[in-house]
């Protein structure tokens, strides 16, 4: 399972906006560890683009806060800080909530068949042992669904660059987190309480996942 972002349906991607998706899941997922050196063209050889996309593409992830240039020595990966924790958390546990809500008022039938069949899949992982990269894009790909069902660009953007800071912290304690696969599953009643139309209820279960994830790296420091 290697894809991740939930491309929207019929677009056509541009070479800048494909090396982007590519580059920030790489770091996202610390296939880009913290402090590497960001080689551009590395990436565009990787990628099979030229380095225009590519460039364009930095650009977006350093105001995302993924890369960092320094002036006369480069530009890294950025390291992450175990202190960000707090601040993104602040940010989400208000959020996450609202797009949870949003979503189930707003989901579409196609919104929903998308979130139905990400419910199966979490379903499908929880029968057997997926490995941690496994379960750390589904949980990716479901906030990623969930935050495309709000209709709402803005509060889209917002979370979608919150959650992949949050998951980059994630990655980084992957392999001290007892109940990552029961961390990753929670996302099946908020799926149920989405796709049900239960805004209250998806708003709750959204605000318990945010607390659950932040309290499982803090005991994992």
């Amino acid at each position: 399972m290697r894809h991740v972002a939930t491309e929207p349906r019929g677009e056509e991607l541009s070479l800048a906006e494909r090396a982007y998706r590519a580059i920030r899941d790489r770091l996202v997922m610390l296939e880009i560890r913290p402090g590497a050196p960001i080689n551009e063209d590395q990436l565009a050889q990787s990628l099979g683009v030229g380095r225009t996309p590519v460039r364009e593409a930095l650009k977006r992830l350093q105001y995302e806060r993924l890369i960092t240039t320094y002036p006369r020595r480069g530009t890294f990966a950025t390291e992450v800080n175990i202190t960000d924790l707090a601040h993104i958390s602040e940010v989400r546990q208000e959020l996450e909530p609202l797009a949870s809500a949003q979503a189930a008022r707003r989901a579409t039938a196609a919104d929903r068949a998308d979130l139905t069949a990400a419910l199966r899949e979490l379903e499908s992982v929880a029968s057997r042992r997926p490995d941690a990269d496994e379960l750390m894009r589904l949980d990716l790909s479901v906030h990623r669904a969930i935050y495309a069902a709000t209709h709402n660009p803005y509060l889209e953007d917002t979370l979608v660059r919150h959650d992949n800071l949050a998951t980059r912290i994630w990655c980084l304690f992957i392999d001290r987190l007892s109940d990552m696969a029961g961390h990753v599953e929670e996302h099946g009643p908020l799926i149920e309480a989405i796709v049900a139309g239960d805004p209250e209820k998806a708003a709750q279960l959204a605000r318990d996942h945010v607390e659950n994830f932040e309290r499982a790296i803090r005991d994992a420091i």
